[in-house]
């Protein structure tokens, strides 16, 4: 019995319709394989030429974020450093003791304080000084006398009412007062009177208590060890007050033995301290040590530097750059178009069209002023990055996206 023609019908749609997903597969399972095969997509682009190693292409955009420019001589100082300490200014570092015994009235003067020169620091009461303006008084007193006498002594001696060995007994008594009320006078400038006061002592009559003990310079006090009351020997410590011009700072450095027959008195010298990086103090050679520590085969080099707002602290530790010899022309890039790499040398970015940078191995010298001598890598006349290098080095170095 044959089957219903709809039967027959439906049969083939479903063989059809089987052949059809059959032959889709068998397709795609090719398509896969080729695919596989050539590793890229029927759709994928052709790769762009790649940049050569070590380049990196700016887009316009990013050119604002570098400066460029050219390879060119700059002038380098010949140096050698040396790591020193801060110091007072010790020829200027002065301790002021009283010149004579006494007890201490008044003081005028506290620690930190900037005195002037002559400035008044304390007052002493000294029994010397007393001593000494009570002879000055006496020998006025005396001189004063022995000039009456000498003038009623010529007056009789023209009219011949005294013999002339009393005459000259009253000119012998007016000049032995005379010479000493001078030694009086010089006695009580020693305590530091002048003229015009030794003359206001010798006019009023009356002894001064308070001697006064003025600052021989003009300066910062560094110490106090004064008051009122204390009993104060001369030259016996702790001085009364200490004090320095600021205005002025040591810098002692100890040099290696191979260098010090480069360095001499006179020669300009830079210093930089950790508590201002970005501060270059200028100053000079004042004295070079003429001994050797046996130790450490090392020279003292002392320098004097200008610090006139006093910054300098004595006791900071200091870097300091001493020219030893003219200075010497060479290649010179900015220290901004230099990149450090981890393996510790360096690199310039180098280009020829301000597009394309082309990262470049290059040796340098010691940086001055901003600037890295170049000693190889480079040569005259190349553009490359004055500042921005890290920025490129970022872009090379970067890690690929995900």
């Amino acid at each position: 019995m044959r089957p219903p023609l709809s039967f027959i019908r439906l049969a083939g749609a479903r063989r059809s319709t089987a052949a059809a997903a059959a032959l889709a597969i068998l397709l795609i399972l090719s398509g896969g394989a080729y695919f596989m095969h050539d590793g890229r997509s029927a759709n994928a682009a052709e790769p762009s030429k790649a940049e050569p190693a070590g380049t990196v292409k700016l887009e316009e955009s990013q050119l604002g974020a570098i400066k460029v420019g050219e390879v060119a001589d700059r002038d380098f100082a010949v140096q050698k450093t040396a790591v020193g300490i801060i110091d007072f200014n010790q020829d200027m570092n002065v301790q002021v003791f009283s010149p004579y015994q006494g007890r201490i009235i008044q003081t005028f003067a506290d620690l930190g304080d900037l005195v002037k020169k002559d400035q008044v620091l304390f007052t002493i009461e000294s029994p010397d000084f007393i001593a000494a303006e009570s002879t000055l008084i006496g020998a006025a007193a005396t001189l004063d006398q022995t000039t009456s006498a000498l003038a009623r002594a010529k007056k009789l001696y023209a009219v011949q009412g005294i013999d002339q060995n009393d005459y000259e007994t009253a000119v012998a008594n007016e000049q032995t007062a005379r010479g000493a009320l001078e030694a009086a006078r010089r006695a009580v400038a020693v305590f530091g009177k002048t003229s015009e006061e030794i003359d206001q002592i010798i006019e009023s009559r009356q002894v001064q208590t308070a001697l006064v003990v003025k600052s021989p310079i003009a300066g910062r006090i560094t110490a106090r060890n004064a008051a009122p009351g204390l009993l104060e020997q001369p030259g016996t410590p702790p001085a009364p007050y200490s004090l320095a011009d600021l205005s002025t700072k040591w810098m002692v450095a100890n040099v290696v033995e191979s260098d010090s027959p480069l360095f001499r008195a006179g020669q300009p010298i830079q210093a930089s301290t950790v508590a201002y990086p970005d501060r270059v103090f200028a100053g000079k050679i004042s004295r070079l040590g003429r001994s050797l520590d046996p130790n450490t085969h090392r020279v003292i080099v002392r320098c004097d530097i200008a610090d006139p707002k006093d910054e300098l602290i004595p006791g900071m530790l200091a870097t300091f750059s001493i020219q030893v010899h003219a200075p010497t022309k060479s290649l010179a890039i900015p220290v901004n178009g230099i990149t450090r790499n981890t393996d510790g040398t360096f690199s310039a970015w180098v280009t020829t069209d301000h597009t394309r940078f082309v990262e470049r191995t290059v040796k340098l010298g010691e940086a001055q002023d901003g600037y890295y001598p170049v000693v190889d890598g480079l040569k005259r006349g190349d553009m490359v990055v004055t500042d921005g290098s890290v920025f490129l080095s970022n872009i090379l170095y970067a890690p690929p996206s995900d």
